[in-house]
């Protein structure tokens, strides 16, 4: 019983450098670790964590907002600029119908017009508006 296996594994048990020693380092780090991570800590990192999605998340939000604004808008110039071509259109057909000679023809001899005369041409001064009301009789 006392042969020399038996002597080595005895003396490597309790050597102070023997093989157990760092099992009990690392026994000894764990719990060390665990001490840091109490309670406090631990509340931290999740408010943290959590602070950190609500950001994200209003982040990723406002990103898809800007994005459905842009192709909005995009939307509504293409819609204008489809409008402004109609509207140029339709302006350029209306006065092509028109013949102006028709015009003068029926002012003068249906309806009786002349062109103005020297004298009858009165000239009023505006003061900054585009139309003028008149508001008493016009002088001879």
């Amino acid at each position: 019983m006392q042969g020399s296996a038996a002597r080595r594994l005895e003396e490597e048990i309790n050597r102070p450098g023997s093989k157990r020693r760092p099992n009990v380092n690392t026994a000894r780090k764990n719990r060390e670790k665990a001490h840091y991570m109490n309670f406090g800590y631990v509340l931290f990192l999740s408010v943290a964590l959590i602070a950190t999605g609500v950001i994200l998340t209003g982040y990723i939000s406002l990103q898809s907002d800007i994005t459905s604004s842009i192709k909005n808008i995009s939307r509504l110039e293409s819609r204008l600029n489809t409008m402004k071509l109609d509207n140029d259109e339709e302006y350029s057909r209306i006065t092509s119908s028109v013949d102006l000679e028709e015009v003068k023809r029926v002012a003068i001899q249906e309806l009786g017009m002349r062109y103005a005369q020297e004298g009858q041409i009165i000239t009023f001064s505006g003061k900054g508006g585009d139309y003028m009301r008149q508001v008493a009789d016009i002088p001879d």
